[in-house]
């Protein structure tokens, strides 16, 4: 009796779910395909559900072999239910996208009811729709990573000097390449850059430049980190630099060997670092006008540096930290060729902060005191104030900003003057206008600032420059320039250079 009470409420069950699979088939008939598709499952779902709980209720009062019998028989049906559900919530699930309606719930849209969901966005700006633009694969050298670029561009260059003009149209070729290291432990990156010139018309100095570097990282335990590195630079000397030759046709060129190494060791809350740097440079002859050539090798040295830092962490974010350094530059000839002992000693001291807010800004800020003395009296101490620093902010998403200040000591060639001090500034802002479409504004000056009592004025140099990258896929950019350049000096003739090109990049 208890039996056919159990069946006819089974029966009923039975009913109920056939006419809610009815409903829910016609309802989904007015949907769209993939909310079909996602009813359908939802469906299947609760059929196999009602199944379980009528075989669940049946087996209840089934006794003996019988009711096992039966018990096992719906349990295998249950099961192949489960499976046919399974297999057809895997194939809604590929069908709509990824997105598994039974664990995410609806992929509709809360106003819109659309499966194309909003793209997603970082800094409240939306997705780039080219990512691979910025991640250039390169090419693999077995554990190394090779990322060259190649930049043809056609320019024209305008530069005066008083009343007198120096035009010119030439042909750049800018080559760029970046090897990095993929091992486990210590990385090993070098960089190189190239800049050759020719001239297809007008008179104008050609400005080749060549630079090298290589760092390799060394992670030694206790937490102590070493830096091996070096680097080569070729450049020709520039018409307004203050030790270039006047009236030459064609400037010296330069040729610069640095080496160095560094020790960085992390005592907890302090931080200390030792760094040696040795720089050879060597100048080739400058030709004049008519042709004659002016011998540069008085000038030809090899300089040395020791520096060194202790920094104490007041949290992860700020480091405060004193720095001194000492310095001895030698000359391959003890007099130039004024008959003057160039060669000379330096130290200084500075203090300052690191800063640290993650990806968004990091750099440092130090302010000291620099000495410079020549090993001939008859040459001026250098006397002067320094102030070192760089800052990295990326304010929101496609935006970065950089600002450099640096402060040297130049010796110079002039009969009687022992050098001067340039307190540089640079900056660049670079801001995505389009997923494709990049400017960078750059701007800087140069104050060079002689002892009193020189002969010579001070002088300030002003430069600044936008360029525009329109990226026609990943391994094709269109570039373009303008820049312009004003030296400024005291006394004599000011001095204004305006360049302008365009050019095709290809990466790899």
């Amino acid at each position: 009796m208890n039996i056919g009470k159990n069946k006819a409420g089974g029966g009923s069950l039975r009913l109920t779910a056939c006419a809610a699979s009815a409903l829910l088939g016609w309802v989904a008939l007015a949907m769209p395909m993939p909310v079909q598709a996602q009813s359908l499952t939802a469906s299947q779902s609760s059929s196999t559900d009602l199944a379980a709980t009528s075989t669940d209720t049946d087996s209840l009062d089934l006794p003996g072999s019988d009711a096992t019998a039966t018990t096992s028989s719906k349990s295998k049906t249950t099961k192949a239910a489960n499976q046919t559900a399974t297999d057809t919530s895997s194939s809604t699930r590929l069908w709509l996208g990824g997105i598994d309606p039974t664990t995410t719930g609806s992929t509709l849209d809360d106003d819109l009811r659309r499966v194309n969901l909003r793209e997603t966005s970082v800094d409240d700006l939306r997705a780039r729709q080219h990512p691979d633009r910025e991640d250039v694969q390169g090419i693999p050298l077995g554990t190394f990573t090779l990322r060259p670029s190649v930049n043809q561009s056609i320019n024209v260059e305008r530069n005066r000097t008083g009343s007198t003009n120096d035009d010119r149209s030439f042909l750049q070729t800018d080559l760029r390449s970046t090897l990095t290291s993929d091992w486990d432990r210590h990385a090993l990156t070098v960089t190189g850059e190239g800049v050759w010139q020719k001239n297809l018309s007008g008179s104008g100095a050609e400005q080749p430049n060549v630079n090298i570097n290589a760092d390799l990282r060394l992670d030694l335990p206790a937490d102590t980190t070493a830096h091996i590195t070096a680097g080569y630079q070729f450049f020709r000397e520039d018409t307004s630099d203050p030790n270039a030759i006047a009236g030459a046709s064609k400037q010296s060129a330069v040729n610069q060997f640095n080496a160095g190494g560094s020790l960085e060791r992390d005592f907890g809350l302090l931080r200390g670092t030792t760094a040696l740097g040795l720089t050879r440079t060597v100048y080739s002859d400058a030709t004049l006008s008519d042709g004659t050539q002016v011998t540069l090798s008085d000038r030809n040295q090899t300089a040395g540096t020791w520096r060194g830092r202790l920094g104490y962490e007041l949290s992860p974010v700020l480091i405060p930290f004193l720095e001194a350094d000492l310095g001895r530059t030698f000359y391959d000839q003890s007099h130039d060729s004024n008959g003057y002992a160039r060669s000379n000693q330096s130290y200084g001291g500075k203090a300052g902060v690191e800063f640290d807010l993650g990806d968004k800004m990091k750099g440092e800020l130090g302010f000291g005191y620099q000495h410079t003395e020549f090993d001939d009296s008859r040459l001026a101490s250098i006397d002067s104030p320094t102030v070192d620093g760089n800052l990295a902010w990326s304010p929101q998403r496609g935006t970065d900003v950089s600002i450099g200040l640096s402060t040297t000591v130049q010796p110079s060639t002039t009969a009687g003057e022992s050098g001067y001090t340039a307190y540089q500034l640079t900056s660049t802002l670079s801001q995505e206008l389009r997923d494709d479409l990049t400017a960078k504004v750059t701007g800087g000056t140069i104050w060079r600032d002689y002892p009193s009592g020189s002969t010579i004025s001070d002088e300030t140099e002003y430069d600044a420059a936008l360029g525009l990258t329109w990226g026609i896929n990943r391994y094709l950019d269109l570039t373009s320039n303008v820049g312009y350049q004003l030296t400024s000096r005291r006394t004599g003739d000011d001095t204004r250079q305006i360049q302008a090109g365009v050019g095709l990049t290809v990466k790899r």
